[in-house]
């Protein structure tokens, strides 16, 4: 199916800092790829650069082969962002109602949206008397909508309780089984068992891009948080 994300050279610089350093990568097709990184790391401004909505100082960003924040793109790409994207005065449904007609997404999808990310119960409540975690998968729901090609998601998991992490991470390789990629972005490193390929990120730049079993592998260790220490400790060597 090949790649449907293709980074080369990217370079990104906010408020005189340069956030992001010439990276260059790939995502493949019908994966749920991992960004694992400390906080701070630049994962937020590389998703950004992604879909589109980032100044970037030099690279190349395609996205399904468009350069990323192309028009045709605004359909095919789904987004959510570490803030809940929801308007509060509105409950879930009106706000999935509203999206999808934004979005010309069918509003037959919404019951099954709601389903995925745990919110049917919930669906008539306003959004401003949720929690944050039911906020967030709020958010979530909306960048489901329309079943994007390509799903980026900023930390959609943080702040929820295990069983619904868990549920959300199935939901995730259930959207992936049905053609889409995901991209998503965590800090927490035992996410990382949970995706078919990473992205491992410090300070900027991409430290190694492979499997779980690949990246215990290289490093000779056997959990992935010993790896990112080994890869860190390696970068620091050269």
């Amino acid at each position: 199916m090949g790649d449907v994300i293709e980074v080369s050279g990217l370079r990104v610089r906010r408020g005189g800092r340069l956030v992001l350093r010439d990276l260059t990568f790939t995502v493949a097709a019908g994966r749920v790829t991992g960004l694992l990184g400390p906080s701070g790391c630049g994962k937020t401004t590389l998703m950004r650069s992604l879909v589109g909505v980032q100044v970037v100082e030099a690279g190349d960003v395609r996205v399904l082969g468009e350069p990323a924040g192309s028009p045709g793109l605004r359909r095919r790409v789904g987004y959510m962002t570490q803030a809940p994207s929801v308007y509060g005065d509105l409950t879930v449904r009106e706000n999935l109602r509203y999206f999808a007609r934004v979005l010309g997404a069918p509003r037959a999808g919404i019951d099954a949206v709601l389903t995925t990310v745990g919110l049917a119960d919930a669906a008539d409540q306003v959004v401003s008397t949720l929690s944050g975690g039911q906020q967030a998968r709020a958010s979530l729901a909306t960048a489901l909508l329309g079943r994007p090609a390509v799903l980026v998601l900023d930390e959609p998991t943080v702040g929820l309780d295990p069983v619904l992490r868990r549920d959300l991470w199935d939901s995730f390789h259930a959207v992936a089984a049905g053609g889409a990629t995901l991209l998503v972005s965590s800090h927490v490193m035992d996410e990382a068992e949970r995706c078919d390929e990473l992205l491992l990120m410090r300070d900027g730049e991409i430290l190694a891009a492979a499997t779980p079993d690949e990246l215990r592998r290289r490093t000779g260790t056997a959990s992935l948080d010993a790896a990112f220490l080994a890869l860190i400790e390696g970068a620091e060597a050269r």
